[in-house]
């Protein structure tokens, strides 16, 4: 038995409440999510689908506790009190990929009321590669460009597709202990990139992807047409050669990568700012005048870039959109269902009563019929 009202949470409670309130007001979609991170990213896509019938309200899936992650929005806290006044917004991580070899991925997959990310997390949304110079510019604000985001992510991609697809494939079949996403990340992290050969820091990534691929063949060898096989299947999930990043763990796109390159790029952009306000400057009061204001301008990259939301610039957005839009409709059919049901039950209270004039009618029949007797 419940011993607190959140233990009763649903959709229906979510209903119930939205049926208290004024017939024209807009109801309440209650969307929970991950962790804190979370909440400006899906609170920044669900506006986007607000109307004048519904809105998005975004939580964290427990106000009496600090639980949080993916098990705890979508399985154990909420179950099957999902519904279309109650949903959960996830990361996909590879359960997306995986397509059902989980009891995870099965919920993710198939559940109408799970929304999820498609890419593997909201950071890879926040690494986007056209959106790098942007973040690179409000961290430094200096527009010198001395990489070429989009190209340098395709290179990378290219290199370790071959690998990622093994550890989609290892996931799959229940061999992850051999070669885990961790020991994935590790073979394919960036060095510090050199700006003035940027290439050595990916052939450095293309030589330990080499080694573990042949070690990963013998290991595993006469597997090839199997590989094909997922390299298609993942073909038609949206996953190529050129967009791998998209895909892989979040925090290492983050960390072992996206980072390597904007923390020294964006030292070096720094020391290139001072030294041009250091040489403009007349006398040393107005240098230090005009570096202590440029300095205290900017905020650290790493908060510009968990501050950096632009998904519709992100390829897989337009797979969250649709099912976002699905979601809306199915809420839409739902109401008017139970509009329809609560018209119908109504009905029959309304029929206008007409047994009293039924009887006076009988009775006057009645009456003329005695006189034209006695006549």
């Amino acid at each position: 038995m419940a011993k607190k009202l959140t233990d009763n949470l649903s959709s229906l409670y979510v209903q119930a409440a939205n049926s208290l309130r004024p017939k024209t007001a807009r109801k309440k979609i209650v969307a929970y999510v991950e962790s804190y991170d979370d909440v400006p990213f899906w609170s920044h896509i669900l506006s986007q689908f607000a109307n004048d019938k519904y809105y998005f309200q975004v939580m964290l899936p427990s106000s009496s506790t600090l639980a949080k992650g993916k098990k705890v929005a979508m399985m154990n806290r909420l179950g099957n009190s999902l519904g279309e006044n109650m949903i959960s917004c996830v990361d996909a991580d590879y359960d997306y990929l995986l397509q059902g070899a989980t009891s995870t991925s099965r919920k993710l997959i198939r559940s109408p009321f799970v929304i999820h990310t498609y890419a593997y997390a909201i950071e890879n949304y926040q690494c986007y590669p056209t959106t790098l110079h942007d973040v690179c510019v409000q961290a430094t604000l200096n527009d010198h460009e001395y990489i070429n985001f989009p190209a340098f992510f395709r290179l990378y991609s290219n290199i370790i597709y071959p690998l990622f697809i093994w550890n989609i494939w290892c996931y799959r079949t229940g061999r992850h202990s051999v070669f885990s996403i961790q020991d994935f990340s590790e073979a394919t992290r960036l060095s510090p990139v050199s700006f003035n050969v940027p290439v050595t820091s990916l052939e450095q990534v293309a030589g330990k992807v080499r080694r573990k691929l042949e070690w990963l063949k013998k290991r595993f060898a006469k597997n090839d047409e199997q590989i094909e096989a997922l390299k298609a299947e993942l073909l038609g999930l949206g996953v190529t050669p050129d967009n791998t990043f998209l895909f892989v763990q979040g925090h290492h796109l983050k960390d072992n990568v996206t980072m390597k390159i904007l923390i020294p790029l964006c030292a070096r952009l720094r020391r290139e700012r001072e030294e041009e306000i250091k040489n403009l400057a007349l006398h040393n009061q107005q240098f230090q005048n005009e570096l202590s204001s440029y300095r205290h301008s900017g905020e650290t990259v790493e908060t510009i870039l968990r501050k950096n939301i632009h998904p519709e610039a992100v390829p897989t957005f337009e797979l969250v959109k649709r099912d976002i839009e699905r979601l809306l409709e199915a809420c839409r059919k739902h109401d008017e269902r139970k509009a329809q049901k609560s018209l119908e039950e109504q009905e029959p209270a309304n029929l206008p009563d007409n047994r009293d004039a039924t009887n006076e009618e009988n009775s006057q029949l009645k009456n003329e019929n005695n006189n034209n007797i006695h006549l």
